[in-house]
């Protein structure tokens, strides 16, 4: 959605040397008495860290994942910035351990810290989360905060993004923001979500792709490729090909023609981009020439549909939907009823004090999908319910799924992750949110 809108120490060094030195002993105790901070190694839980960060952060428990949805890392990961196993006050005592893995990171130098530990990668899905949304009403709750979409390409030990409108509020004025842009400069928060199973070839033609699209963004942007404000409508329809995807590699490879223009928005960019991730714009480029839709295209994860059946079913083959976020979170948690239904009540309650911290494009979008998503209450409260209940609940994940196409909403990403680890439609893994102070 477009609007949403060394030299200190050795001065210091010179100055001590022009007044009254301590006394060794004295040097030597004042150095023992404030030993340096040590670098942080993994997520730690801390009680009062986590209730500073509760009280920050004030988001609504549904805005938190439960521990399934996490990647796993390195025992010891190298960075300097405090690393917080953040666990939601509103899950203690409840199963699913609901919480963030918070990375409270200073601004500057950010890119190069991150792509040195590794907590971001090639290919990984940014996702800028706005806390501020939480209770704001039906269609920011269920969107679980999440307004955008970027993808991380890292090279020279920095981590750049790459994100649709490929503008200078993006990608920054030289086009090549290494989360430096206007958009990443006025975030607090971003998630970082990992495509599972990336090869080091595929996010070296990730990394390609990306580098072929900055360079020639100022040319492309918007003649060839432009942005699509219409959520509902993607390029994906079920059982047809992608030529998007292919459009997508062809003004990569500069083959599309100056007068042929697709329109994408910037969760549909980045599952386009994935979808590159075995091609190699070195070697495939006559690939996309034909009419047909190169071998090596592959979508990195099924668009979803309105609503799932995981709620229903819990099957390894079951699959989430676009509006089930903040409902397989509070299933997770294995609430008594009372309590749960509390949270899906609370879930829907528009508040309008809270509608004025959204920027106004996002504030008009979620009047105008107010009513539709009020709609999703009964549903939620059919699955929370439970009993005769649930068919009714059932029915009308029917009727939603016929009337919203197949999709990939910015959260659809976040939602993937909320599928149990050996799930076979789960294609992503929740890394960690950046909380920039």
């Amino acid at each position: 959605m477009v609007k949403r809108v060394g030299v200190t120490m050795v001065l210091s060094g010179l100055l001590a040397c022009s007044v009254a030195l301590p006394h060794p002993a004295a040097a030597a105790k004042k150095q023992t008495a404030k030993p340096a901070t040590p670098v942080a190694k993994t997520f730690t839980y801390d009680e009062a860290v986590n209730e500073q960060m509760a009280k920050k952060l004030k988001i609504p428990v549904y805005f938190a994942l439960p521990a399934s949805a996490r990647s796993t890392l390195p025992e010891s990961i190298d960075i300097t910035d405090k690393l917080v196993d953040f666990k939601h006050p509103d899950g203690k005592g409840a199963q699913g351990d609901v919480g963030l893995r918070l990375v409270v990171a200073k601004r500057a130098g950010m890119a190069k810290r991150l792509a040195k530990s590794g907590l971001i990668q090639t290919g990984d899905i940014l996702l800028t989360f706005r806390s501020e949304w939480g209770g704001a009403g039906a269609y920011p709750n269920v969107q679980m905060g999440i307004s955008h979409t970027g993808v991380a390409f890292v090279k020279d030990g920095t981590v750049y993004n790459i994100d649709n409108p490929l503008n200078p509020e993006y990608l920054g004025s030289d086009y090549k923001s290494q989360l430096t842009s206007e958009h990443y400069r006025t975030l607090s928060l971003i998630h970082i979500i990992r495509p599972r199973n990336l090869t080091d070839a595929e996010r070296a033609n990730i990394s390609a792709w990306a580098t072929r699209l900055t360079g020639s963004a100022k040319k492309v942007y918007p003649s060839q490729i432009s942005f699509n404000d219409d959520y509902n409508a993607p390029k994906y329809v079920s059982g047809k090909p992608v030529n998007f995807v292919q459009q997508l590699g062809q003004i990569g490879l500069g083959q599309n023609p100056a007068d042929k223009k697709v329109d994408m928005y910037c969760s549909e960019f980045a599952w386009s981009l994935l979808s590159l991730r075995q091609c190699d714009p070195a070697t495939t480029a006559t690939d996309f020439q034909g009419t047909r839709i190169p071998s090596c295209v592959k979508q990195p994860m099924e668009p979803m549909h309105a609503t799932g059946d995981y709620v229903f079913k819990k099957s390894k083959a079951s699959y989430s939907g676009l509006a089930d976020g903040p409902l397989m979170v509070i299933d997770s948690m294995s609430l008594p009823n009372e309590k749960k239904t509390e949270l899906v009540k609370g879930l829907f309650v528009n508040d309008p004090k809270k509608l004025e911290k959204m920027s106004p494009g996002h504030r008009d979008v979620a009047k105008a999908m107010q009513p539709r998503f009020e709609r999703l209450e009964t549903y939620y409260m059919g699955v929370v319910d439970g009993g005769w209940q649930q068919w009714r609940s059932r029915a009308m994940r029917l009727l939603f799924n016929r009337q919203v196409p197949d999709n990939y909403s910015p959260t659809s990403y976040l939602i993937n992750t909320l599928l149990p680890p050996d799930n076979s439609n789960r294609t992503m893994d929740y890394v960690a949110t950046v909380a920039i102070e």
